[in-house]
């Protein structure tokens, strides 16, 4: 293989506001082009915010997550991992969505996401809303059920919203169960905070032995307990990992669709990604960036610097196997 080929560029040697965007400045690598069977792990787009119940927005964040990743590095600071030295990395570019039918989006998604797993290629996504992981889960857990590592501060584990609406950014998990793509005796949601509806989806939840770790726990146990509960739930096996930006308080991360206030700061953020070290992460996705309601641009730097701690897992775990 030709690992120099796969190299993110430097900004010692092109500056950061230069040059076309890719993820993390790495090359982009058509489903059609023959280097895709080098590509170890994929940074795929999906500008889709079709299932938005709220604020709208997140079908920019891919865009946005691009440029903002020009500014990280090749080296994980604090625990020296180096991943684009490990695997071949590259952009995959964004799923063809339809931003009128969310159906077809749903069925584009899955189409692409099929030909990704063929390539036997572990995806990195961007969404795009959090209805955006039911798709890519029809195609990566096609074959079995896949455990889950969820950070989010909704289950997204609703029924139905508007007139038995199945389909939208608060249902998404719900139909990955119904649909035995995720084993929900290996799933665990975590943060889990805000108002609700009712506890329809807390019923759900427990009547499938879906743990979920409400933010009280969670800052009344600590990281490091909670995560370790978290690797011993999903064990050695499969899992996907699915982060929503607003996990992270709204203070630290503003643009997003359903904001909510006390949760995890930035460093929070990140510590729980870095104690997933060691699980089997076969796919991941990083969901729910909406630009406009942050011009400065924060809340996408926090966003694109968790999928760089994701790709250090998702390093390890792909050369380990």
């Amino acid at each position: 293989m030709d690992g120099s080929y796969f190299q993110p560029i430097s900004a010692k040697v092109l500056p950061r506001y230069a040059g076309i965007p890719t993820f993390m400045r790495l090359p982009h690598v058509g489903l059609d082009d023959p280097k895709i069977a080098e590509v170890d792990i994929g940074f795929i787009g999906v500008p889709m915010d079709n299932g938005v119940c709220n604020r709208p927005g997140a079908r920019h964040g891919p865009r946005q997550l691009r440029d903002s990743s020009t500014m990280i590095r090749g080296a994980n600071g604090a625990t020296g991992v180096r991943p684009f030295e490990m695997v071949n990395c590259a952009d995959l570019g964004d799923v063809t969505v339809n931003p009128i039918d969310v159906m077809d989006t749903l069925a584009k998604t899955t189409q692409f996401y099929s030909r990704v797993k063929e390539a036997q290629v572990r995806p990195i996504s961007a969404g795009g809303d959090h209805l955006c992981s039911l798709p890519i889960l029809r195609a990566i857990a096609a074959d079995s059920p896949v455990g889950m590592v969820h950070f989010d501060s909704h289950t997204d584990l609703g029924d139905t919203y508007f007139n038995d609406i199945k389909y939208t950014n608060g249902t998404p998990f719900r139909r990955a169960v119904e649909e035995e793509l995720v084993d929900p005796k290996r799933f665990i949601q975590i943060g889990i905070r805000g108002s609700s509806y009712g506890g329809d989806d807390i019923d759900f939840a427990e009547a499938n032995g879906i743990r979920i770790i409400r933010i009280e726990e969670f800052f009344k146990r600590g990281v490091e307990d909670v995560m370790a509960e978290a690797r011993e739930i999903v064990g050695d096996q499969p899992t996907y990992l699915t982060y929503d930006i607003d996990f992270v308080d709204a203070a630290f991360a503003p643009g997003t669709g359903t904001p909510e206030i006390g949760g995890p700061n930035t460093f929070q953020a990140i510590q729980v990604l870095r104690e997933l070290d060691g699980i089997d992460v076969i796919g991941a996705d990083l969901v729910e960036v909406s630009p406009p309601f942050d011009p400065s641009g924060t809340t996408s730097w926090v966003g694109i610097s968790l999928m760089f701690e994701m790709l250090c897992i998702m390093a390890k775990a792909a050369t380990t196997k």
